[in-house]
C-alpha cells in the first residue's frame, strides 16, 4: 500500500507524488482508467488483480484525489472509477513514462519517430484493433473541442503525426532525426484526397500535440478542410498508448493511421507509415470498409 513520506521528505514533490502513485498496481489503475474502463470488475479483470487488493488501491487513489468514486447504478449502489483533474494531470506523466521504456528499456536507446515492425511499440499499436476509444473531447483548431470520432460519418480516419514546420521553428535536428520529415506532405495529401473521403461517408481528423493556435496557422496558410485537434493534454496517447518520441523539450505523436467506426471502435491501424502517399490511399479503402459494414 502507500507508503508514509518521511519528514526529511515532507516538502521533497517528488517522494509525495511517489507516495501516490509510486505503486504499480496504482499507476496501472491510472492507465485502466485513461483507456476507458471504470468499474471494479472490468479493471480486475483486466489487471487480474485480487479485489483485496483492488480495493486498497482504489480507495488510496480516491483518498489522494487522483479518482473520483461516481455512482452508476441504484438499488443496491454501485460505483465507477473516473480521472479527477489532478488524475488528468497524470497523464503526460504516464505517457513520458511509456515513451522513456519504449526507448530505452524496450528499444536499443536510439531516437526515432518510426519503429521497427517488430519493435513493441509496433506490436502494441498493431493490437489495436477491437479497442474502443473513451469518450472525451479534445481541443481544435477552429477553436471549439471536438470528439476525435465524428459519429455522424460511416468512419473516422485519425492521422496522428509529429508537427508541422509552420509556424515554426522546429527543433533543432529535427530534420535528423527518422521519421519526423513528411506532416505537411500527409496534410496535403489527405485535403487532395479529402472530397473523396467525404463522399466515402468518412471524417477526416489530423492529430498533433502542437497547440491549437500553433495548428490554426498551419490550417489556415494551407487551407486545410477537416479539423485539426491537438493531443498537448496526451488524453488520446494515453487511452490508446500510441507511441511518442521526445524533441525541442516536447512528447511529439509518431506518425500513424488508424481507423475507427460511429462506435468508436478500431477497425484498422496503420504503424509505421512510411509511405504516405500509400498510406493515405489505403486509409481511404479501409475507411470505406469499416463505413459499410
Amino acid at each position: 500500500m502507500a507508503r508514509a513520506v518521511p519528514d526529511r521528505d515532507a516538502a521533497c514533490a517528488i517522494a509525495q507524488a511517489a507516495a501516490v502513485v509510486g505503486d504499480w498496481w496504482s499507476l496501472l489503475l491510472v492507465r485502466e482508467t485513461a483507456r476507458g474502463r471504470h468499474r471494479f470488475d472490468e479493471l480486475q479483470r483486466e489487471l487480474d488483480i485480487s479485489r483485496k487488493v483492488l480495493t486498497e488501491r482504489l480507495n488510496h487513489l480516491v483518498d489522494s484525489g487522483v479518482l473520483d468514486k461516481v455512482p452508476y447504478q441504484e438499488g443496491p449502489v454501485r460505483f465507477e472509477y473516473r480521472l479527477s483533474d489532478a488524475g488528468h494531470a497524470l497523464l503526460p506523466v504516464l505517457v513520458s513514462m511509456q515513451d522513456w521504456a519504449d526507448r530505452w528499456l524496450l528499444g536499443d536507446g536510439s531516437l526515432t519517430a518510426s519503429a521497427d515492425e517488430r519493435s513493441a511499440e509496433a506490436h502494441r499499436v498493431h493490437d489495436l484493433p477491437g479497442t474502443r476509444l473513451p469518450r472525451f473531447t479534445l481541443p481544435a483548431h477552429t477553436g471549439t473541442a471536438l470528439d476525435p470520432v465524428d459519429t455522424a460519418a460511416g468512419a473516422t480516419v485519425l492521422f496522428c503525426y509529429p508537427a508541422t514546420g509552420r509556424p515554426g521553428p522546429l527543433p533543432e535536428n529535427w530534420a535528423d532525426i527518422p521519421g519526423t520529415t513528411g506532416c505537411t506532405l500527409e496534410n496535403r495529401l489527405f485535403r487532395a484526397a479529402y472530397e473523396r473521403f467525404t463522399t466515402a461517408g468518412l471524417a477526416v481528423r489530423g492529430i498533433s500535440t502542437q497547440r491549437p493556435d500553433e495548428q490554426r496557422v498551419f490550417a489556415t496558410a494551407e487551407e486545410i478542410p477537416f479539423p485539426l485537434l491537438s493531443d498537448m493534454d496526451h488524453e488520446l496517447s494515453a487511452a490508446l498508448r500510441l507511441p511518442t518520441f521526445r524533441a525541442g523539450q516536447a512528447l511529439r505523436l509518431k506518425r500513424a493511421i488508424l481507423v475507427l467506426d460511429r462506435e468508436r471502435t478500431v477497425r484498422h491501424v496503420q504503424f509505421p507509415v512510411t509511405d504516405i502517399p500509400a498510406a493515405v490511399e489505403t486509409a481511404l479503402r479501409e475507411g470505406t470498409s469499416a463505413a459499410s459494414a
